[in-house]
């Protein structure tokens, strides 16, 4: 069955940077478009960035260009969001995503923390 697992979420001071991870199984992984996701306390969940297959272009909201690169590597099948310049309004779950045979699939999430 499909599988995404985040890591590399933690506690980071402002101005700093993470790089988030998310293992992928259970489907043609080089076939999927990813995005990672997020969802701050109260508030809905938000797209962050995509990257498509197999081209590999990457689409980011404007609030996002600049700061965070999504990148792929097909063959470990996992998907990478490196975020810099992180502001306590980063504060979220991240989470991985994609839709494989019309069905939406996620991770379970990893917490990232921007506080000093």
């Amino acid at each position: 069955q499909v599988q995404l697992v985040e890591s590399g979420g933690g506690l980071v001071q402002p101005g700093g940077s993470l790089r988030l991870s998310c293992a992928a199984s259970g489907f043609t992984f080089s076939w999927a478009t990813m995005s990672w996701y997020r969802q701050a306390p109260g508030k809905e969940r938000e797209g962050v960035a995509t990257i498509t297959s197999p081209g590999g272009d990457t689409i980011y909201p404007d609030s996002f260009k600049g700061r965070f690169t999504i990148s792929r590597d097909n063959a470990k099948a996992a998907v990478y969001l490196q975020m810099n310049s992180l502001k306590a309004d980063d504060t979220a779950v991240y989470y991985c995503n994609t839709r494989w045979r019309w069905v939406m699939y996620w991770g379970q999430g990893t917490q990232v923390t921007v506080s000093s």
